[in-house]
């Protein structure tokens, strides 16, 4: 006598291949959650990356230069929406293609580059637009003082490089640095701007 059709209101026992195949398929999506979830670590690009400054002398013309010599990290979780950037300026590296302003500004009167050789900004709070990187806020430490400094995004991008083979996220971020905040003081009294123009070209390879 043939078998009994199985009654559809009783849930039927699911064959032990097809169960096993199950359990690798979830496994495997666990897996590429995690992958995908976790945080990505980009060393920044010396060649690419430098910060300029703009300042205004005695409200006429704009003082302009760069710091040349840029190193740090940065870590970003996409899905997260999280990060943190750890950037060190060589202050040693200051050019503004006048040889006499640069002596001054590595000098006591600005940035006592003998004493304080460098400056750090170290952000861990990001304000995501989507997949694109907003805003990072953080600490800026200058001349031996720490205030905070919010850096926002002109333009934010990530690429596959194509002759790196790896993927690289920047752009260009813009904030406004009181100098007098960080000891910064000399010729303030004299007209000298206190707010300085802080653009930062960033380009980061993942590692």
């Amino acid at each position: 006598m043939p078998p009994f059709p199985a009654d559809p209101s009783i849930p039927q026992p699911v064959p032990k291949d097809i169960m096993h195949k199950l359990i690798a398929l979830a496994a495997l999506a666990a897996t590429a959650t995690l992958a995908q979830a976790a945080p990505a670590t980009y060393a920044i690009d010396p060649t690419h990356t430098f910060a300029t400054f703009e300042a205004l002398h005695f409200g006429t013309s704009t003082n302009r230069g760069r710091f040349g010599k840029n190193s740090g990290t940065v870590v970003i979780d996409k899905v997260a929406k999280t990060g943190k950037v750890d950037l060190t300026l060589d202050m040693t590296g200051i050019s503004t293609g006048v040889a006499p302003f640069d002596g001054h500004l590595k000098g006591a009167d600005f940035f006592d580059v003998a004493n304080h050789p460098t400056a750090r900004f170290v952000g861990e709070q990001f304000v995501f637009d989507g997949d694109k990187v907003k805003e990072v806020s953080g600490q800026l430490t200058l001349r031996g003082k720490t205030a905070p400094l919010t850096l926002k995004a002109v333009r934010y991008n990530c690429f596959d490089h194509p002759m790196l083979k790896r993927e690289v996220c920047g752009g260009d971020f813009e904030a406004t640095v009181k100098r007098s905040l960080h000891g910064v003081n000399w010729g303030l009294q004299m007209g000298v701007a206190d707010d300085t123009r802080v653009i930062v070209q960033v380009e980061a390879v993942k590692q």
